[in-house]
C-alpha cells in the first residue's frame, strides 16, 4: 500500500521515485549552494592575501635563481683556476668539456624554471576551472529556479484572471 492505497508494485516504485526526486534535487541544490558559498569565501580570502603571496613567491623564486647562478658562477671560477694550473692537452680537453657541460647545465636550469612556472600556471588553471564549473552550475540552478517561479507566477496570474472573469460572468448572468 502507498499512503493507505493499494497499488501495484511498479506504480509503488514510480510513486516512491517521484516522491524522492524533489528531495534529491533539493539535496543536490543545498550541496551546490554550500560549495558555491565556500568558493566565494575562498575567493574573497585569496584576493585579500593575493598580493602578499605573489610577492613572497617572487622573492623565493628570485632567491633560488640567485643561489643557482651563484653556484654556477663558483663552478666557472673553479674551472678557470683549474685551467691556469692545467698544462697537458688531456687536462685542457677535460676542462673544456666541463665548461661546456656547465653551460648546458645553466641552460637546462633556465628551461626547468620556465617549465615549473608553466606547470604551476596549468595547475592553477585546473583549480580555477573546477571552481568556475561549480559557480556555473549554481547559476544554472538559480536560472532554472527563477524560471519555475516565473512560470508559477504566470500560471497564478492566469488563474486569477480566469477566476475574475468567471465571477464577472456569473454576476452578469445572475442579474
Amino acid at each position: 500500500t502507498l499512503g493507505g492505497l493499494s497499488v501495484p508494485w511498479g506504480q509503488q516504485h514510480m510513486a516512491l521515485v517521484a516522491s524522492l526526486l524533489p528531495l534529491c534535487s533539493t539535496f543536490h541544490l543545498l550541496i551546490l549552494q554550500a560549495a558555491f558559498a565556500h568558493l566565494a569565501l575562498a575567493f574573497r580570502c585569496d584576493m585579500f592575501t593575493l598580493q602578499q603571496r605573489v610577492q613572497v613567491e617572487k622573492r623565493a623564486r628570485d632567491a633560488a635563481e640567485e643561489n643557482i647562478q651563484e653556484e654556477l658562477g663558483q663552478c666557472r671560477a673553479a674551472l678557470e683556476r683549474l685551467g691556469q694550473s692545467c698544462a697537458n692537452a688531456g687536462c685542457k680537453e677535460t676542462l673544456e668539456q666541463l665548461q661546456h657541460n656547465l653551460a648546458v647545465l645553466s641552460a637546462a636550469v633556465e628551461r626547468a624554471t620556465s617549465a615549473a612556472e608553466k606547470l604551476g600556471a596549468v595547475h592553477q588553471e585546473a583549480r580555477m576551472s573546477r571552481a568556475a564549473e561549480v559557480m556555473v552550475q549554481h547559476v544554472e540552478n538559480l536560472k532554472r529556479h527563477h524560471m519555475r517561479e516565473h512560470a508559477e507566477l504566470e500560471e497564478m496570474k492566469r488563474l486569477i484572471q480566469q477566476n475574475s472573469r468567471n465571477r464577472q460572468l456569473a454576476e452578469t448572468q445572475g442579474e
